[in-house]
């Protein structure tokens, strides 16, 4: 007589072979749900509430994911990295760009690969502050590193290896392999040059619920790594604008915090 449906279309999907007609991929909550991006109150129960998102790395995911309705739990606040050199724009908490240029590039990146070994070993000399205040180093199992393609995935394995060990390199892997789990800091390193190199084309690369997923396992420190030229797309249908959107207001995001941060540290005492 009744029906549950309990899930988050803005998540990645099952993954499918075949060919299908329109629309015959999306789930039942997503044909409930239609253009809407989270339940009406009329029609279902919105979980409003992250106890995994610091409310700086949820400034990002919830309005541009969730129609600003997502919330994050007492203490998340806490959550951060400390002790980071403030050269590298490693510590606190929220969103952080790095890019990194780059031409020719497709399913892999040599340099991303090296910025994010860089970035890697910096963390592993810094401090984690969970959501009790309780502190500790931070150690490889804190770390997650999502790549759009495994060609990318074994070039950034092979580097971290070479430098940090496997144990760090075991950290890295796809979106589809890193869905349900978290990390104090989520590195998403996005390997295309630009967006007419990238595999797949703007629907893939772009996809919005790869970026949400990715940038949605940190509890504290979200990192995207990236050509800046990814930045720079012609886009022809609203649908690409709306996908290319989602990454340019992460990295308007992580600018600002930048700003904000420089302009706190030059502020006189």
């Amino acid at each position: 007589r009744s029906i549950v449906l309990l899930g988050d279309p803005n998540q990645l999907a099952q993954v499918t072979q075949g060919i299908h007609p329109d629309g015959a991929d999306a789930s039942a909550l997503g044909h409930v749900l239609g253009s809407d991006a989270t339940i009406p109150p009329e029609r279902g129960i919105f979980l409003d509430t992250t106890f995994r998102l610091h409310p700086a790395v949820n400034a990002f995911i919830s309005p541009t994911f969730y129609e600003d309705r997502l919330g994050t739990a007492e203490g998340t606040e806490r959550q951060e990295v400390t002790d980071a050199d403030r050269d590298v724009d490693l510590g606190g908490s929220g969103v952080r760009w790095r890019p990194v240029v780059h031409a020719g590039n497709a399913q892999r990146s040599a340099q991303e690969a090296n910025a994010v070994a860089d970035l890697v070993a910096a963390l592993l000399d810094t401090t984690w502050v969970d959501r009790d205040g309780n502190e500790r180093p931070l150690e490889p199992a804190d770390l997650l590193v999502v790549a759009p393609y495994n060609a990318h995935v074994a070039a950034v394995r092979g580097e971290l290896e070479r430098r940090l060990g496997r144990d760090v390199a075991r950290r890295v892997g796809t979106v589809d392999k890193f869905q349900g789990r978290e990390g104090a800091v989520a590195i998403y390193t996005m390997s295309a040059s630009s967006a007419e190199e990238a595999p797949r084309g703007i629907e893939f690369l772009y996809e919005r619920n790869r970026l949400n997923v990715a940038v949605s396992r940190a509890r504290a420190l979200a990192i995207v790594v990236a050509s800046p030229e990814l930045l720079r797309v012609a886009c022809h249908t609203p649908d690409q604008m709306r996908r290319v959107n989602a990454l340019c207001r992460f990295v308007e995001i992580a600018t600002a915090e930048r700003e904000r941060e420089l302009l706190g540290a030059a502020a006189p005492a």
